[in-house]
């Protein structure tokens, strides 16, 4: 038998794997819980867990929500997985930090003095983050399908259609989608891609 695990994103949780369940009947749909924040941690986390996995079931598949997928690729699961799901994922972390430094006006040299700064917004500016990023370009060579909302504030239609291009991927955009597919309209747009993709 298959399973698929779910890596939910920022301030969501393993709980939201219950909604995939009635989408994927034919495998074991498991909810991932991580507590790390940093992709060199919480990778870490997501590894073991599907390396765990791997000895209990035939496949794996990967559900990935938003820095979820992103931490997902800086896992080094890709020998352990054979298909994946990213929903509204981060594939661009350089550029997402860069933006925000825009936003909220902080030069490179600032933060590289400073080393962490909470931003208006209330998300922390990391140097340390940034320079892992550089550092540790994405890798991914699961086959994978992107669901990409059209009203993405995160990231762009450029970036993601950019990277799926690069990383052979199924993209699919629902113009009227947001970061977070919350709607009762982008849900079911949600569950048909998923039935759509997974059939």
């Amino acid at each position: 038998m298959d399973a698929a695990v779910y890596i939910h994103g920022k301030n969501g949780s393993a709980q939201e794997a219950e909604h995939y369940k009635p989408l994927l009947p034919s495998m074991d749909v498991i909810g991932l819980e991580y507590e790390g924040s940093l992709p060199w941690t919480a990778g870490k986390e997501i590894h073991e867990a599907i390396r765990a996995l791997k000895a209990e079931y035939d496949g794996i598949t990967v559900i990935a929500n938003s820095i979820g997928a992103f931490f997902t690729m800086h896992a080094d699961v890709e020998r352990l997985v054979s298909r994946a799901f990213f929903i509204s994922p981060v594939v661009d972390m350089e550029q997402l930090i860069a933006e925000m430094m825009r936003w909220e006006k902080v030069t490179e040299a600032e933060l590289r003095e400073r080393g962490t700064i909470r931003t208006g917004f209330g998300e922390e500016l990391s140097w340390e983050v940034l320079s892992y990023v550089r550092s540790h370009p994405a890798r991914w060579s699961v086959p994978t399908d992107i669901l990409y909302g059209g009203r993405d504030s995160l990231t762009s239609l450029h970036t993601i259609t950019a990277f799926a291009r690069e990383h052979n991927a199924g993209l699919t955009v629902m113009e009227d989608g947001e970061h977070w597919f919350h709607t009762e309209e982008q849900m079911r747009f949600l569950d048909e891609w998923m039935r759509r993709k997974s059939s």
